[in-house]
């Protein structure tokens, strides 16, 4: 009889065994930085991946809480001589993990049944959720919870879980985004546009500003209303074949040679979007399209750096007409002197895990940000360092993600930003309520926004 199928010892030997084992990657991971214990290392768990792929270690209870232990920030490719692709044997490692069941319990397996295989596999379903949470929210009750005393009798874990519930967007995408949205002035491309889960839920505001950049540059814009999960939240979770669904589904809605770019404005999704191809290796349907595929996902921040952007004007160049600078026509050569001296905002900018590490995308950022009249960038300590967000990290470990998160808001504090920009949802959500726990002062917002506000200011 044929051996039973496994995610690590099917694998392609020549990526398990890549590792040189030099260490370079120990002083970029967080937990093996939190530790110093060889096992919480990329090295360590590198070195456990291909026991079990050898057939020297089986998977254990004990490896799989390493496995989830790891961040999968993926700073270890970054700083990796040997190029190792850790993100491939970390997915498989995590798979091998659920296929094993080594970690099911009831509980456990009751919370990944409702959230990664009902919930997230229909955003339907999701929207309902989070039409429940708006009205939770809207109708005062959370007010009423956080405020009545009542939270002071629930676990400790329970009252943590519920100060992180994130603000509902009064309207989605599909409310606020037109199907088509034509370029403004010559078209020059062709671009469809993912709206996500999270994102569209908790920051559709996001989504909006995304496609009215787009539009500003050349870029009409195709935005289904029903659209599905990219599945990396089931990639990274081991749940390999329902990735491989949502991956079908997304190539069928949109068929890349329909497009010159699937634009995406959050660095966690893009990071598993552009590689569609591994995921569906051997399909012999898929495979061909999905390497298209992966060729024609592109990150705002890239896709705007690759085709040029317009950039706002400044104060100074509100034309002729006082009235457009918001000044009165008559106003004086000391008014308008006064309206242009206006201090700049100061901005930092923390880099997405799966952006910088993933995606490889670091400067373009920057330069948006640069590009933008009255924004002055000073550069974060440690910018690519994880905040602790990690996907649903700060869910499952929260005492390590609290550690990052605080580590994080001490160098935000220091920069005396009043702005952090970044490209992730999650680590939008994590800097807020890290800023709140710390009574810090502090706007978060996706850098694409600020551009966008810049270009209305114009208007």
């Amino acid at each position: 009889m044929a051996a039973p199928f496994s995610h690590l010892k099917d694998l392609d030997y020549s990526v398990v065994q890549q590792c040189m084992h030099c260490g370079l990657c120990l002083p970029t991971c967080p937990t093996y930085d939190a530790t110093k214990l060889e096992r919480n290392s990329p090295r360590g768990r590198i070195s456990l991946m291909r026991a079990v792929a050898d057939g020297r270690l089986e998977a254990t209870e004990a490896f799989g809480e390493e496995m989830y232990f790891c961040l999968g920030c993926l700073a270890c490719m970054t700083a990796c001589p040997a190029g190792v692709n850790y993100a491939e044997l970390f997915e498989h490692a995590r798979a091998e993990v659920e296929a094993k069941g080594v970690l099911n319990n009831p509980k456990r397996n009751a919370i990944r049944s409702f959230s990664v295989g009902w919930l997230f596999m229909d955003l339907n379903r999701l929207k309902v959720l989070g039409f429940a949470m708006r009205l939770y929210q809207q109708l005062g009750v959370q007010w009423l919870v956080r405020n009545s005393g009542v939270m002071k009798l629930m676990p400790k874990r329970l009252r943590e879980l519920e100060a992180m519930t994130p603000d509902i967007q009064p309207a989605l995408s599909a409310d606020l985004i037109a199907p088509l949205t034509p370029a403004r002035g010559q078209r020059r491309y062709r671009v469809a546009m993912l709206t996500g889960c999270a994102q569209d839920l908790i920051f559709s505001d996001v989504n909006v500003d995304t496609v009215e950049v787009l539009a500003r540059n050349g870029c009409e814009v195709i935005t289904p209303p029903e659209q599905h999960c990219c599945g990396s939240l089931h990639a990274h979770n081991g749940e390999w074949e329902l990735a491989q669904r949502l991956a079908r589904r997304n190539i069928d809605q949109f068929p890349p040679d329909q497009f010159d770019a699937i634009i995406t404005n959050a660095g966690g999704c893009g990071s598993h979007l552009k590689h569609y191809a591994a995921l569906l290796k051997g399909d012999l349907v898929y495979e061909k399209r999905a390497h298209a595929w992966d060729g024609k996902v592109k990150d705002i921040h890239e896709w705007l750096a690759q085709i040029g952007i317009e950039p706002p004007k400044p104060r100074t160049e509100c034309g002729t007409r006082n009235a457009e600078c918001g000044m009165k026509p008559d106003a004086s050569a000391s008014e308008l002197s006064t309206l242009n001296s206006q201090p700049s905002t100061v901005v930092t900018y923390h880099e997405s895990c799966h952006l910088c590490h993933g995606q490889k995308v670091t400067a373009q950022p920057r330069a948006l940000l640069k590009a933008i009249p009255g924004v002055k960038l000073v550069e974060l300590p440690e910018s690519n360092w994880c905040c602790g967000s990690a996907g649903i990290y700060n869910l499952t470990q929260p005492e390590m993600a609290n550690d990052l998160l605080e580590r994080k808001i001490k160098h935000i504090r220091s920069t005396k930003a009043e702005v952090v920009a970044t490209g992730n949802p999650g680590c939008l959500l994590q800097i807020v309520n890290g800023a709140k726990a710390e009574g810090l002062n502090l706007r978060t917002a996706h850098p694409v926004t600020l551009l966008a506000e810049a270009y209305r200011r114009e208007a």
